[in-house]
């Protein structure tokens, strides 16, 4: 029961200790007088006894007035508790209280890591999990921070306490309790390795299943059109069944740490039952020494128990620390550089200079791409899916690092700049678009959130997007549900290039904006799109060839290499990659 102790004086590595401890700072002041009260609750409680001596070994023999003297005791014992009762409701209350708080540093300091975070950490990290992280964890991890101090200093105080007393009474009973107490502390640290990991196994068992269930959630619609609820189903129990055994570990490991520790305070007793009766059999014991000596070893006992259950919720907040403190440590991929400037787009030119590029080593995704692009051009990337097309315009706003080479914005590495300018600088438009659960003019301000009304709808307006919006019954104000399932593809589209409108940035992007539309809106949006490339530098990522006939430069780009280029006519006479595609698209349309 003491390995939590030792193990918080080790906590896995002094950096995790230190990073726990100063979540302690901003609240001192509470985490001392917390800990005062916590002391005088234990020096309390370690009193009557000692009154009890007095008033058996000295007052009665002394032959003194006892009535009277009994009286002036219990009015202090009655001040005493008085003052226990204020220092107890403290402990329960503000020391929950400044859990509490902790648990919502941590929670901010968490999700603002997580924005800090590259692509790559989310590419390869599930979101349900994030959210375990997020929530349950850190849960955990307030219990820890509150009872953890507290419970230590009562039972220090009253262990150490009551054992210096218990020796000022006999030292050799102490003695033969005291390695009863060695055996129990080796078979806690035994026991609590075993249980470090099985609480571990259980966050990630729990993460799990909040990750299955978040999976199926935001996909229902599919699971409902391919009638495979029982798929769904099946997923889950395998998830909430494997959570499941990992508890049923964790409680029998507890089982077995308590009812062990259970059996040592009875053989404490037993201890002190036969070495007591033996010392006092020899008259090295007085009788009430002797009943004095079992009112302490209650006292004794009281903190063993209090460390015996509070270790459950030590696993769980050391293991839940860890799995925040290995999201805290992780560093992002993209980052500022010292000394990095804002960036300040003067003419928009951009340069890639034999960019090379892999998610995963050694599968290359860009081969040696080298590419300038004007002030005011339109450049469009074609070329078969997994070419590398997306993972160009990736690169620009360093959502991802080149493995090699660099790209320059106006004559200047783009890692010059901070992340913030040079992404305030670029405006995308993507295929998927994403929209926030709240109103549609919330989700338009979100490309200038100190935008004014009247410029949130004149970008609705040039995203042809006003018209529609007047039909609503509260117009700007129309909630448009979780991920905008109110609104369709085209809808959600033209919300996003309003965005970019209210951005207003020298440097676009478009991802296959068109690609998932019916003709009808990707007219409207492709007109949209054609004011909203006016006089910026624009990429452009094609599916629908016919409308990137007038850009000027077409890259055709191949296994992460740029195989041709040059503008629709001369590729056409080339009749090589792009004119390959070209046709395929005019037998699409065709079909």
């Amino acid at each position: 029961m003491f390995y939590f102790e030792m193990q918080i004086l080790k906590w896995y590595n002094l950096g995790m200790l230190k990073k726990f401890i100063g979540y302690y700072k901003p609240y001192k002041s509470l985490f001392i007088f917390d800990l005062f009260c916590a002391a005088i609750v234990s020096v309390i409680d370690l009193l009557f006894p000692q009154i009890l001596k007095y008033i058996t070994l000295t007052l009665i023999p002394s032959g003194g007035a006892v009535l009277s003297a009994v009286v002036y005791i219990a009015i202090i014992l009655l001040g005493c508790y008085i003052v226990k009762f204020f220092c107890q409701y403290f402990i329960t209350s503000w020391g929950h209280i400044m859990g509490a708080r902790m648990e919502s540093d941590m929670r901010r300091d968490l999700f603002y890591h997580y924005q800090r975070l590259s692509f790559s950490y989310y590419d390869r990290n599930n979101t349900g999990e994030m959210i375990s992280k997020l929530v349950s964890d850190l849960f955990d991890i307030t219990e820890l921070a509150h009872h953890g101090p507290e419970n230590i200093m009562i039972s220090l105080l009253k262990i150490i306490g009551s054992l210096t007393l218990l020796s000022m009474i006999n030292w050799k009973i102490t003695l033969i309790i005291t390695a009863v107490v060695v055996v129990m502390v080796a078979f806690s640290i035994v026991t609590n390795r075993r249980m470090r990991s099985v609480f571990t196994a259980n966050r990630k068992t729990i993460a799990k299943v909040n990750a299955r269930v978040q999976d199926s959630l935001l996909g229902i619609k599919v699971v409902k059109s391919f009638a495979s609820e029982h798929v769904e189903h099946r997923k889950f129990d395998d998830a909430n069944h494997a959570f499941l055994e990992t508890k049923a570990q964790s409680y029998r490991a507890m089982g077995i740490y308590h009812s062990f520790n259970s059996l040592f305070q009875g053989l404490l007793y037993i201890a002190a039952l036969i070495s007591g009766g033996y010392f006092f059999a020899t008259n090295d014991l007085q009788a009430v020494e002797f009943a004095m000596y079992f009112l302490y070893i209650g006292i004794f006992i009281s903190p063993i128990e209090l460390l015996v259950n509070f270790t459950e919720v030590f696993q769980r907040g050391f293991s839940g620390f860890k799995r925040f403190s290995d999201v805290i440590d992780t560093e992002p991929e993209t980052n500022d550089l010292p000394n990095s400037k804002e960036l300040v787009v003067k003419t928009g030119d951009i340069e890639y200079n034999n960019v090379f590029f892999s998610y995963e080593k050694p599968l290359e995704v860009l081969n040696g791409i080298s590419l300038k692009i004007k002030h005011g051009q339109t450049v469009a990337l074609v070329g078969p899916s997994g070419g590398g097309k997306t993972t160009v315009c990736s690169l620009l706003p360093r959502f991802y690092e080149p493995d090699a080479g660099e790209i320059l914005i106006d004559g200047e590495n783009i890692k010059n700049f901070t992340l913030a300018s040079l992404r305030k600088s670029i405006g995308v438009v993507q295929q998927d678009t994403y929209i926030f659960s709240s109103t549609i003019k919330d989700n338009i301000a979100y490309g200038n959130p100190s935008a004014t009304d009247d410029e949130i709808k004149e970008a609705a307006i040039r995203a042809n997007l006003h018209d529609y919006i007047l039909t609503l019954p509260d117009g700007y104000d129309t909630y448009v549900g979780e991920r905008g399932v109110k609104l369709s593809g085209g809808q959600k589209q033209r919300i996003s290039i309003a965005r970019v409108f209210l951005k207003n940035p020298k440097i676009l992007i478009l991802d296959e904006a068109t690609s998932a539309l019916d003709n009808e809106n990707e007219r409207y949006i492709q007109s949209a799109l054609n004011d909203l490339s006016r006089d910026r530098t624009t990429l452009v990522v094609a599916h629908r060839l016919s409308t990137i006939r007038n850009a000027d430069m077409i890259i055709a780009v191949e296994n992460g290499r740029i195989v041709e280029s040059g503008r629709h006519e001369e590729l056409m006479q080339a009749d090589g990659l792009y004119a390959k595609y070209n046709a395929l698209s005019s037998a699409e349309s065709k079909a």
